[in-house]
């Protein structure tokens, strides 16, 4: 096959796959920039709700505020705690999230000196749920489990899209040619010079976001394939349901669990949903950037041993590359530039679409003129 019969398979795989997720892959990437400093809106909007929090003494120990949030729901059987987050700063509440039948993420506030439950995302303004709806429209196009698949095969389709626009990119024969826009030159060229351009420079950020949301969306898939290839295999932490025992007190287990990262500052509390699973607590050691760190250990609920350690002091080679995700897609790798740049990525889909669109109508109609010619000839 020459290289020419190569470029024009690659050319059509292009544009086609272009057409066909083009719109989904702006709903996807504008949602996204929305997103890119939702926690710090978030956070801005939580602290207007439940007002300034001033440090007293010692934090409340985590039983006495999940007992206290526990008795809100006293009159809601149906309601069930999933994890609770330690404040990150001392002037930060507790976050204990709770499901019920209305609602599968409700955000109770926790005074971590007073143990007062100042309110919750339920109470929150317009902007908190309007953030919902983008969250939900970003990962799973509002449409449940199948849109999750969806929008996970859309990305596969943005990786392989942007792959061949990079092997497509003119640059490659003259660097300079790839990095120009002729302003000044018919449309048709002004819009192909800024599908070029903005494809080349947003293709590499264009991969990390796309990538990881598919691999994201296909886990049950995508993590047991990058722990194989890499031999990170783990053994799979369940927990060992005792006859009439119940599981034991979380404060015997946050003491099992941070004997195994001693000097790592517990971050969230995951806690069992079915009678098998395991009691999952995060940690964060004082090297890692992230505020929540990347660290577990998980617990027999029942027996109280220990099932797993996760270190990210220690990692397998699949574990770095599992871990390499969540910067990776958030943008958070390089800072607030590159979280700023992210803001910007996230537009490319809707500039490469349109100018896509653009240039596909020229080529069709240059093909019908054509086409219309060589009749004519033919007729004579």
């Amino acid at each position: 096959m020459t290289s020419k019969t190569v470029r024009k398979v690659l050319f059509g795989l292009h544009r086609y796959i272009g057409l066909g997720v083009g719109l989904m892959a702006i709903i996807v990437g504008l949602t996204g920039s929305l997103l890119v400093f939702q926690s710090e809106i978030s956070d801005f909007q939580r602290h207007n709700q439940i007002g300034t929090i001033t440090p007293k003494g010692e934090m409340l120990p985590i039983e006495v505020v999940l007992n206290t949030v526990k008795k809100s729901y006293a009159n809601q059987p149906d309601a069930k705690l999933q994890r609770v987050y330690v404040p990150t700063k001392p002037d930060e509440p507790f976050n204990v999230i709770y499901a019920t039948k209305e609602n599968d993420w409700i955000e109770n506030y926790v005074h971590p000196y007073t143990g007062a439950v100042l309110g919750n995302n339920l109470n929150s303004n317009s902007i908190n749920r309007f953030y919902k709806v983008i969250y939900e429209l970003h990962y799973s196009l509002l449409a449940g489990d199948i849109g999750y698949k969806i929008v996970g095969t859309v990305g596969l389709l943005v990786c392989i899209l942007t792959m061949t626009g990079i092997f497509l990119w003119p640059g490659w024969r003259k660097l300079l040619t790839g990095f120009k826009i002729k302003w000044n030159a018919h449309p048709k060229r002004v819009n192909f010079d800024i599908h070029k351009v903005a494809g080349i420079i947003a293709a590499v950020f264009l991969i990390f976001t796309f990538f990881t949301g598919f691999c994201w969306n296909f886990n049950e898939f995508s993590e047991p394939l990058i722990r194989t290839i890499t031999f990170s295999l783990k053994q799979e932490a369940v927990s060992q349901p005792i006859p009439t025992q119940s599981p034991l007190k979380l404060t015997e287990q946050l003491k099992t669990a941070q004997a195994k990262l001693p000097s790592a500052e517990l971050r969230s509390v995951y806690f069992p949903q079915k009678p098998e699973s395991a009691l999952m607590i995060r940690y964060k050691f004082p090297q890692e950037i992230d505020d929540y760190g990347s660290s577990y250990v998980y617990l027999d609920q029942y027996s109280g041993k220990v099932l797993r350690v996760d270190n990210v002091l220690k990692p397998l080679l699949g574990d770095r590359i599992l871990n390499s995700f969540t910067p990776l897609h958030y943008g958070t790798f390089g800072g607030l530039p590159t979280r700023i740049l992210y803001v910007f990525v996230g537009l490319t889909p809707l500039i490469l679409f349109i100018t896509g669109f653009v240039m596909w109508r020229y080529r069709y109609r240059e093909n019908l003129v054509q086409h219309g010619i060589n009749k004519a000839t033919i007729s004579r």
